[in-house]
């Protein structure tokens, strides 16, 4: 069979339960994401995936490397700031192998839309990095409308080169992303296209408010602002584009053969929907780190099917790897496990332990089984999420043995890791002067 193109959609902060497919509610407008929806209903839903991260640029940097993020120093900033701009140290190194330089070097096309928050020129950028084109923002956050990052400096970049452009910026993406899904019809190779949108990630700005952008030049944060409504069409915008694009692939006779991942970089914010997960953005509990992954590719994955797998992002960057038969960097060998056996067929789930650790408040994690060993503010919980999702029932005193195991685990894998410098920064951009814990 022909390579399929490969499409890797990430979403920007999206909660666990945000999608109707995930069990989000309804808008006062109807459906939330009935594109998304109605992919994971004729492809497949993995209820226990994650992110390598809870929080952006460091799971950008696995998705990009298919290696755990805490081999790089620049991942190890909760997240990469605008202060940042100017670093040499602070972004993904362009000599390193990357995935979209794996797949272009195997003969695909390759291009990201949408957010890079990997580090900024002259340093570093996407097409340093393997990518053919770019259209987006470098830096983490931007107005909708403006275009501007927190610091107010305009950040929208076609290429190499920064341009003004007018326009909401979740649908520029994606007439953008419809127009690379045309061009590349015409083309004899197969494609690998990052569609990475901003949405639903702060300011909370509707194609209708771009009177608000004025507003909040100075403070993207947009603390005062924002509620469940607008945080809902925000998500439908997006929606609605990937509904474009899945209509241009239908439209050009490359669906069926098109390998479809759509996913978000760490879990919910302010306005999202996590239930049943505790916790979010910047937490190592559930709903910081577990997210949607839905596969959809006609020609392989079987309809109407849903994963226990346990994975996180670095094993779908190994899995397209795989299906594109490129070969990875002998000197950078995968952290990523490959997922394409789970996709051919069902019952081919395997045992998947995963790791984490935060600086913020000394987080640290191991998912292995139903098991989860947890580390928050000094304090070790064991949690058994096969019964307890919401991490409220803490068998730590009635495991000792096993909590000591898993324990023991968690230093063995953090040893192999890049230490964490006194140097890394965390940036919260609100506290509880600004809202109530959760």
């Amino acid at each position: 069979m022909k390579r399929p193109n490969i499409i890797f959609i990430v979403a920007d902060d999206l909660g666990f339960a945000d999608l109707g497919c995930y069990g989000g509610r309804d808008a006062q407008f109807g459906k939330v994401s009935p594109v998304l929806d109605s992919l994971a209903a004729s492809g497949i839903k993995f209820t226990q995936g994650y992110s390598n991260s809870p929080v952006c640029s460091p799971t950008r940097f696995a998705l990009m490397t298919a290696r755990y993020q805490y081999r790089l120093r620049g991942a190890l900033d909760e997240p990469i700031n605008s202060k940042s701009k100017g670093s040499a140290t602070l972004g993904l190194p362009p000599e390193l192998p990357t995935l979209p330089s794996l797949l272009k070097a195997s003969g695909y096309r390759t291009a990201l839309i949408g957010k890079w928050h990997l580090g900024y020129p002259p340093h570093f950028g996407p097409l340093q990095s393997g990518y053919e084109e770019f259209f987006g923002p470098m830096s983490g956050g931007v107005d909708y409308f403006t275009h501007c990052s927190n610091n107010g400096t305009h950040d929208l970049y076609v290429n190499d080169e920064e341009k003004q452009q007018e326009g909401y910026l979740t649908d520029l993406i994606s007439q953008r992303s419809v127009d690379y899904v045309q061009r590349m019809a015409k083309q004899d190779a197969p494609f690998f296209l990052s569609l990475h949108y901003t949405a639903p990630h702060w300011p909370w700005e509707t194609r209708d408010d771009e009177a608000l952008a004025q507003d909040l030049k100075t403070n993207l944060f947009h603390l005062h602002g924002g509620n469940i409504a607008t945080y809902q069409r925000m998500i439908h915008h997006m929606d609605e584009g990937i509904g474009q694009v899945v209509a241009a692939l239908r439209e050009s006779g490359q669906l069926d053969n098109t390998l479809i991942v759509f996913t978000s970089d760490n879990g919910g914010e302010r306005f999202s929907d996590n239930w049943p997960l505790v916790g979010g953005k910047m937490d190592l509990t559930e709903g910081g780190i577990r997210v949607p992954w839905i596969a959809h590719w006609p020609a392989v994955i079987a309809p109407g099917r849903q994963s226990t797998q346990q994975c996180m992002t670095m094993d779908w960057s190994a899995t397209m790897l795989a299906i594109a038969g490129a070969q990875a960097d002998a000197a950078h060998p995968l952290d990523g496990v490959s997922l394409l056996a789970v996709l051919q067929q069902e019952n081919k789930e395997f045992a998947r332990p995963l790791h984490w650790r935060m600086n913020h408040r000394g987080q640290r994690a191991l998912r292995d089984g139903p098991w989860k060993y947890l580390r928050v503010d000094g304090v070790d919980y064991l949690f058994n999420l096969a019964h307890d999702e919401r991490e409220r029932a803490n068998l730590a005193s009635r495991e000792p043995q096993r909590l000591s195991a898993m324990l023991q685990a968690w230093q063995d894998w953090d040893a192999t890791m890049l230490p964490i410098p006194v140097d890394a920064t965390v940036s919260l951009g609100y506290g509880v002067k600004d809202m109530p814990q959760r």
